[in-house]
This record gives structure tokens, C-alpha cells and sequence, in this order.
């Protein structure tokens, strides 16, 4: 029996690996970077393995040292999650050459697997549906006859690759010769081969693969299908159980095929054959012979727990027959990354984390408020997942959960997700794998703020200025109007992105008892009058100078520019320590230590929710300390740079 597991991974996969290891009443030991020493899986652990430095080929894919883990902390089984080591059969031969359990199929099975070729070789003789293609001496031999046989447009893929690494669609002949070059660079960079296959290329297919649980006894069981058509560049962003829209037929095919596919090989444990799907006809893609990141979405449709079933396959029991699947579920990715800049990843400390809560949800995530995120693994932060009775209920739960998450100090793609949740192409079908980078993108683009998150920005600033005028020694000390019979108002500049609007918001009663008309705070939520209508919206305010106002599922960020000003000004004034009026991210320190400046001159410019934001020098002087450079992230009051002023002659 397997006690005690050691967990070759990191993250959210790391920590729902444990959780199952705990319910089963088994133990796990995790091992970590030290880039993750201090986040939630190494804290639940029941006993932890420094790897060492942060980068995953000095920690994660150090097999030497994830063997001296297991040995030191005395497991008898290695886990490997997804990614990393989990498909490289090198692993797997020395896990069980060292005396433990690997959780995960033959190392026989990884190899032919994991090379694209094979499989298709395999998978050939298997009688599984193949789409057109070429590979191995065929390809060496003559490329461009190759390519023509096979047709354009054409796939070429990485023969060793996976993840959506190493592929290039190739519309015409004219392009084979760079898109050749540049995945055989990637394959080499990433997987240690520059070995390519070429397959005919389907625009307008649907991604449908299906989970299968084999155990040491010859039974092999498909636990239905899923379709992962949502996304971005060959990788998906969001997966749904059972796939919509499939006649009984395909789906029998689907899962035929894939049981096939998998006695092929003899697999052992959980995987998942992965096809295309075209005008009713299916292609083998490829097998994952792991864990998939979609996995959730199987278990809740089933109401097994996937690791658990591991653990016991890994121990010779026999597999039950398949559960009943009941009702829909959908899976999205949640990513520190940011949509409007190309999904460039983003790096940051969590400032605010806020997951949903409630009947069909679950969220599987490894990250919490503090936690670093650090430009050296995968951007993916969490998994959210819906499940109802149907597809419509399951949607409407995932919206609904996309509308009350929230995740601050790093961008992200939650807004992205709440659009995408709200598509009206993703509700009444399956959409392909080019949708998302298609037409799919108009439904996604960022909206302008509306009137109603303009008034809840205003109302909040001004409510701040106010309480900020009671102080004396406050900028906004004093309000406007109180002529009799007038009232008072406050004017307050916001801004978001490029735009600048100005408000002026009315105050009713006296000078001293003046109140903003029309509004009452619940907790974050603020509710108002808006031409006749009660509104609301939730507020968050991430500095003195900066908030976000969240409606309807979407993130509208301002920046009160007065406040922003005025702190410059009354932190610059005196001793001329100039520190970060938010947190943000610096983009520009045009100036030097030793250098003379003017009053008025650009210090630096400091880009807080993907607003820039420009601190100008507020007397003549001489820069003496700089304590912050482009592309540092900082924190609002971190010392940016002292000024000596200089004295006048």
C-alpha cells in the first residue's frame, strides 16, 4: 500500500495532488524552489524538500535531487503531476529503479507516446483514425514532396513536443522553409529534438479528447469526453464535460477510438487521447500519458477523484464499471498574464485574492494573498470550475463565479474570462480552435467604462476628499458653493487608460454637515442614484490614488489624478524624498544619480493600472539616490529617488 507520496511538482497541481493524498488517508511530502518556500502547498505538506534555486531546470527537473527528496523524506511512491517530469520516461525508470512507485504509466508507453511519430505509427496500426501526414525518413528525404502530398494548409509540430510548443500552421508552399526553422528551433530549445511531423491542417475543427483509467487487470474505461475548442495559440483557456453537440455516434467513435489507442501501448493510469473533430469525422491528435489540467471538469461530471484512482491503479486494484455522467461542467484558466498587452506574463505580489464561493463550484488553486508570482513557471494561478444540472446552469454559475472573483498586484486574464464566459457564440454551441483568435475577438475586447462606473468612481473620491476636508492641512479642504440656497460640490479628475473625465459631485446640507446625496456603502458596494435608478457597484481601492469599480462582471480601473498630484506635491515639498504614490510598475527613470535637474523636470514614470502615471521634480536639485529602475515593480511608498535641492543664488 502506498503511505507516503512524494509530489514532483509545484502550484495548484501540487496542492490538489495533497488534498486527495489526505482524504485517502495517505501522506505528502512536497518539495520546493526556493521561489516557493513559502507558498500554501508547502505549508500543508506533511513534510517538505528544499530543491534549491528558483529556475525549474536547477529544482523541478533535477531528477538526482527529486530522488534524494524521496529517499530523505522516506516515500515509498512519486507523483508527477503535469509538466515538468511528468511525461519524460528517463523519470519514470529512475523512480522505479530507486525501489518507489511512479504514479503514471510504463516508461514504454511514455516513449512512444510522448514521440509524436511513434504514435502516429502506433495509433496506425491500432486502426485509430489518423489525419494526413508525414514524419521520420519521409520527411528527411524530401520535404517540399512531402508537404505537397499531405496537402496545404499543414501542421508542423514539434515530433517531441506537446503543450502547444513547437507548432506553426503552414498556409502555402512558400511559407514551409521559415516555419520550418523556427519549430525546429523551438523543439530543440524546448524538448532537446528538432524532429518534426507535418499533418493536414482542419481551421475549423473542434478540439475533443477523451479521459480514460486503465488498470494493471486489462480493463480500460472512457470517462467520457471533453471539448477544449476555446483557444489561444494551440493552448486552451476553457474546457467543458461532456463535449456539446455531439451526435451518439462521434461519441462512440470518440471513445472507441481512444480505449483503442490506449491498449495500444498497454497503458496503465489515468491519460487522455486528444482528437479533432470535423464534419463528423475524427482524427487522432495525440495522448497525454498524464494527468490533464482539464481533469476537474471529468470529476465533477462523475464524482471520481482522478488522483485518487491513480493511487489505486498504482497499487493493482481492479476498476469498478464507469459512473453515470451527470450534468455539465466548465472549466477556465485564471492566468497572470495580460490580455491587452499580446498575453504577456505578468509578475507581481497578490495584494488581493478573492475565489467564489458556492453549490457547484470549486476552484483549484495554489496561490493566496502575498503569495510572489515569479516570471520562472507557467503563468496559470488557478482553475475555476462550474458544474449544473445542464450546460445553460453551468454557464450561468460560471459567470456568476467569474463576477465575484478578483486578484490584485499582478494583471491577469479575469476580465478577458468574464467576456469569454458572456460570448454569446460560447452559449448557443461549440465554438472551433481558431474561434477564439478569430471572430471570437471582438466579443472579447475591452469595454469603455459605463456612466453608472463612472458616477460610483466619482462618488467614491469625492467621498474621500471630503473626509480628507476635514483636516486642515488637506488640498481639498474646501468646497465650492454654499451660497444660499446652493449647494456645495467637489470636483473630482479621474482617469482610465487614455481618457480623463472630470465630475463635479453635488453635497447637500452645510459646511459643517455635508454629506454626498444619494449614497450608502455596504462593506465594498457602493449603492446610488443615477437618473432616477438605484445602482450599484463594487469598489476596491488599492492605494490613496488608485481603485477599481467591478460591475457586471467587468474591472473598470481609474486613478484619481488630484489625489495622485497632491501626494507628489506633499511628499516632494520638504526633504525631497520622492517614493511611489501606488504600486505600480516603473517604465521609465530618464534621470541619474549626480544629475541636476529642474523644478518640474520628469523623474520618473511610474505605470499603475495600465495607466502611466509621470513624477516631476518639485524644486531645482541635484539626484542623489536612485531607488528604483525601468521594470521594477514596486509598492506604493517605496523610495524612488531623493532630491537635494539645490539652493538659490
Amino acid at each position: 500500500m502506498i503511505q507516503r507520496v512524494l509530489i514532483a511538482n509545484r502550484g495548484e497541481i501540487a496542492l490538489r495532488i495533497l488534498r486527495s493524498l489526505h482524504r485517502e488517508g495517505r501522506q505528502g511530502v512536497v518539495v520546493y524552489s526556493h521561489a516557493d518556500a513559502q507558498s500554501p502547498a508547502v505549508r500543508e505538506a506533511d513534510a517538505t524538500f528544499a530543491l534549491g534555486p528558483a529556475p525549474a531546470r536547477d529544482s523541478y527537473l533535477r531528477i538526482d535531487r527529486l530522488l534524494e527528496a524521496a529517499a530523505a523524506t522516506n516515500c515509498d511512491a512519486v507523483h508527477p503531476g503535469y509538466g515538468f517530469l511528468s511525461e519524460n520516461p528517463a523519470f519514470a525508470d529512475a523512480v522505479r529503479a530507486a525501489g518507489l512507485t511512479f504514479i503514471g504509466p510504463s516508461s514504454e508507453a511514455l516513449r512512444v507516446m510522448g514521440d509524436k511519430d511513434r504514435a502516429r505509427t502506433a495509433m496506425v496500426q491500432a486502426e485509430v483514425p489518423v489525419l494526413p501526414g508525414a514524419s521520420g525518413e519521409e520527411i528527411a528525404a524530401d520535404l517540399t514532396g512531402a508537404a505537397a502530398r499531405v496537402g496545404f494548409p499543414l501542421l508542423l509540430k514539434a515530433a517531441a513536443g506537446g503543450g502547444g510548443k513547437g507548432m506553426r500552421v503552414v498556409p502555402e508552399a512558400s511559407d514551409l522553409a521559415p516555419a520550418l526553422a523556427a519549430v525546429q528551433r523551438e523543439a530543440a530549445s524546448a524538448f532537446g529534438s528538432d524532429a518534426v511531423l507535418l499533418e493536414r491542417w482542419l481551421p475549423a475543427a473542434r478540439h475533443v479528447e477523451v479521459q480514460i483509467l486503465a488498470d494493471q487487470h486489462g480493463t480500460t474505461l472512457a470517462l467520457y469526453d471533453r471539448d477544449c475548442s476555446t483557444q489561444r495559440r494551440h493552448q486552451k483557456v476553457l474546457e467543458e464535460a461532456p463535449a456539446p453537440n455531439l451526435s451518439d455516434t462521434v461519441r462512440a467513435q470518440l471513445e472507441s477510438a481512444a480505449v483503442a489507442a490506449a491498449q495500444a501501448v498497454a497503458y496503465e493510469g489515468a491519460g487522455t487521447v486528444e482528437f479533432l473533430v470535423a464534419n463528423d469525422a475524427v482524427f487522432f491528435l495525440e495522448m497525454n500519458t498524464r494527468l490533464q489540467v482539464e481533469h476537474p471538469v471529468t470529476e465533477a461530471i462523475t464524482g471520481w477523484d482522478l488522483v485518487a484512482w491513480q493511487l489505486r491503479i498504482a497499487e493493482g486494484a481492479p476498476l469498478p464499471e464507469r459512473p453515470p455522467a451527470q450534468g455539465h461542467a466548465i472549466e477556465v484558466r485564471v492566468y497572470a498574464e495580460d490580455p491587452e498587452q499580446g498575453y504577456l506574463p505578468s509578475t507581481g505580489t497578490l495584494t488581493a485574492v478573492n475565489w467564489p464561493s458556492g453549490p457547484g463550484l470549486r476552484v483549484d488553486s495554489g496561490v493566496e494573498q502575498g503569495s510572489e508570482i515569479t516570471p520562472y513557471y507557467d503563468p496559470m494561478l488557478a482553475k475555476i470550475i462550474a458544474w449544473g444540472r445542464d450546460r445553460p446552469t453551468a454557464l450561468r454559475r460560471l459567470r456568476d463565479a467569474l463576477a465575484h472573483s478578483a486578484l490584485e498586484g499582478v494583471k491577469n486574464n479575469l476580465s478577458m474570462l468574464r467576456r469569454l464566459a458572456a460570448a454569446p457564440a460560447l452559449a448557443t454551441g461549440p465554438v472551433h480552435t481558431r474561434w477564439l483568435e478569430g471572430e471570437g475577438q471582438a466579443a472579447l475586447a475591452p469595454q469603455e467604462p459605463d456612466e453608472g462606473s463612472l458616477e460610483a468612481a466619482a462618488l467614491a473620491i469625492a467621498e474621500t476628499h471630503w473626509r480628507a476636508g476635514q483636516n486642515q492641512a488637506s488640498p481639498f479642504g474646501t468646497l465650492a458653493g454654499f451660497r444660499l440656497g446652493t449647494p456645495a460640490a467637489l470636483t473630482v479628475r479621474l482617469r482610465a487608460g487614455e481618457t480623463c473625465w472630470v465630475r463635479s459631485v453635488p453635497v447637500d446640507g452645510t459646511k459643517d454637515e455635508a454629506n454626498l446625496t444619494a449614497l450608502r456603502w455596504e462593506g465594498p458596494t457602493l449603492h446610488f442614484s443615477q437618473g432616477g435608478q438605484r445602482l450599484q457597484r463594487v469598489i476596491r481601492w488599492h492605494a490613496p490614488a488608485c481603485l477599481s469599480v467591478i460591475h457586471d462582471g467587468e474591472t473598470h480601473r481609474f486613478i484619481d489624478e488630484t489625489a495622485a498630484q497632491a501626494a507628489q506635491a506633499s511628499q516632494g515639498a520638504g526633504d525631497g524624498l520622492i517614493t511611489a504614490p501606488m504600486p505600480g510598475l516603473i517604465t521609465a527613470c530618464p534621470v541619474e544619480e549626480g544629475q541636476a535637474v529642474e523644478a518640474g523636470a520628469v523623474l520618473l514614470i511610474l505605470e499603475a493600472m495600465k495607466m502611466e502615471h509621470t513624477l516631476r521634480a518639485p524644486f531645482p536639485g541635484i539626484v542623489t539616490q536612485l531607488g528604483g529602475t525601468a521594470g521594477q515593480q514596486v509598492v506604493e511608498g517605496t523610495t524612488l529617488l531623493v532630491l537635494e535641492r539645490l539652493e538659490e543664488d
